[in-house]
């Protein structure tokens, strides 16, 4: 399990820390972690050339002695100046080095930054709000160029210009070939836009974590987490112990929602999918999926279709369902159970119409899979906003509608209506996974966790979006995938957590 700490946090467990080491220690720790980095990715560091962007704090400060190391070693270290002054301990150190500090009279910032091989961001740290501001934007601006030229960007702890609590950039940032963090991850390099400015993260121990809080801010399961979580059959095991899924999905004009939710929940697992569907989506489903126990909705009474589907232990409902009355009543006895529910697609449209179908049993469980477009009808939101504020916005969400949300997007973010609980953030997402369909699957797929009784439901949407991911990776391996595709690699998946 990856975690990630809130800015508060770390800075509560800094000072625990500095209290029991010397002056000056956590900077020294910090700073070699980066220059060992930088060396590596480097590789010949005799001649390299080597520019640091140094702002006036502490992070400014690990840069620059970090820079001194690189120096020590060889590199032709020039360190600029991205505001109104420099840590004088980590300069001086730079300087007795043999680096070069510009000041006003010194080399022109440009050519430096232009000629460089590689480029240590330490203009701002966590502390850092908004986007930056002169002189460090245009500092940004040169080092995206000397990027494209070839120079390696990292940044030191975290991107400047990134939020590290929510992973917002609210204007000028810098982008990280490679982000060497301290002490613990932060959200915003997990959680997008920031994670995109991020690159690959690397985690230098500075001995923080005995005295971090014992409850992140974010976490992501690996491989190992989600192979545990995963229900298993055993000897005793029949159709109905592993977990029977009702599905409402399907109408007449659409037909391949319900198709790939019933096969998201077969592939994952579930011991019998009943689905209940209009007449032309049951009819495609019976030729895709033998297995599936179908109820077929009466124009009449459509409500009575739930009712008399049979036993379920969770319902999936929502996909290709429409959006009128009928799919409002039908929406309403599902959500008068006392079931696990997940919602998504038409379902999400209908709740943003009724949000009253939210009033559920006392104790009864409800997931909602929005995407951002979806979510913003929910809230009456903006869809830019919730983009460029992903964690923040679910998990606001998940506390006004008091359900557990899972936003799909660039990074999924499956937050619970308790903001004591860590938010989770699925690492295996994929550009491939925008594609038509692939919602569908994906509740099915949590749905069958659902049903065979993965809980809490922060617990089920986590590893679904992990297994989903995962599935699109496998599927497409730098090809187009349709939703068909990633649905037929769920297995696949499942046998690659389970392998270790």
């Amino acid at each position: 399990m990856r975690t990630a700490h809130a800015v508060a946090d770390v800075r509560t467990a800094e000072h625990a820390l500095m209290a029991l080491v010397p002056d000056g220690a956590l900077m020294q720790r910090a700073a070699a972690g980066l220059a060992s980095v930088c060396a590596r990715l480097l590789g010949h560091l005799y001649g390299a050339r080597v520019v640091i962007l140094a702002g006036t704090g502490d992070n400014g400060g690990d840069a620059l002695f970090a820079g001194a190391r690189l120096a020590g070693r060889g590199a032709r270290v020039a360190a600029v100046t991205a505001g109104s002054g420099l840590h004088e301990a980590g300069s001086a150190a730079l300087r007795a080095a043999g680096g070069l500090v510009t000041t006003g009279g010194g080399p022109d910032p440009a050519a430096v930054i232009a000629g460089a091989d590689l480029i240590i961001d330490g203009i701002l740290g966590i502390g850092g709000r908004g986007g930056l501001r002169e002189p460090a934007a245009t500092l940004a601006g040169l080092t995206a160029q000397a990027a494209k030229a070839g120079a390696v960007v990292v940044a030191a702890d975290l991107p400047s210009g990134v939020d590290a609590d929510t992973g917002a950039v609210a204007g000028a940032a810098i982008r990280a070939d490679v982000t060497v963090t301290f002490g613990t991850l932060k959200p915003g390099l997990l959680v997008d836009p920031g994670a995109s400015y991020a690159g690959t993260v690397e985690l230098v121990d500075i001995g923080l974590r005995p005295h971090l809080a014992a409850s992140p801010a974010v976490q992501a399961l690996q491989s190992p987490d989600v192979a545990a979580l995963l229900p298993r059959p055993s000897a005793e095991s029949d159709k109905y112990r592993r977990g029977v899924l009702g599905v409402l999905a399907g109408s007449q004009r659409y037909t391949g929602a319900a198709v790939l939710s019933v096969g998201g929940a077969i592939r994952g697992g579930a011991g019998m999918v009943r689905l209940v569907s209009a007449g032309p989506a049951a009819d495609v489903v019976r030729q895709h999926w033998p297995e599936a126990v179908i109820t077929v909705i009466d124009p009449q009474d459509p409500a009575g279709a739930v009712k008399s589907a049979g036993r379920v232990q969770a319902w999936v409902a929502g996909p290709g369902l429409g959006t009128g009355d009928d799919a409002a009543d039908l929406l309403a006895e599902v959500l008068a159970t006392p079931l696990p529910v997940l919602v998504d697609a038409d379902g999400l449209t209908v709740l943003s119409r009724r949000k009253d179908l939210l009033s559920r049993p006392d104790g009864a469980i409800t997931l909602l899979t929005p995407h951002a477009g979806e979510l913003a009808r929910l809230m009456t939101g903006d869809h830019a906003t919730i983009e460029a504020n992903r964690l923040d916005s679910a998990r606001g969400a998940a506390a006004e509608l008091g359900a557990t949300v899972l936003l799909k997007g660039s990074t999924t973010v499956v937050a619970t209506p308790d903001r004591d609980e860590p938010a989770f953030v699925n690492p295996t997402g994929t550009p491939w996974l925008a594609t038509a369909g692939s919602g569908d699957v994906l509740s099915g797929l949590a749905g069958a966790l659902l049903a065979q009784g993965l809980l809490p439901a922060r617990f089920a949407a986590s590893a679904a979006a992990f297994l989903h991911g995962l599935a699109a990776r496998l599927a497409a391996r730098d090809a187009p995938v349709g939703a068909g595709d990633v649905l037929a690699a769920i297995p696949d998946a499942i046998r690659t957590v389970s392998s270790g």
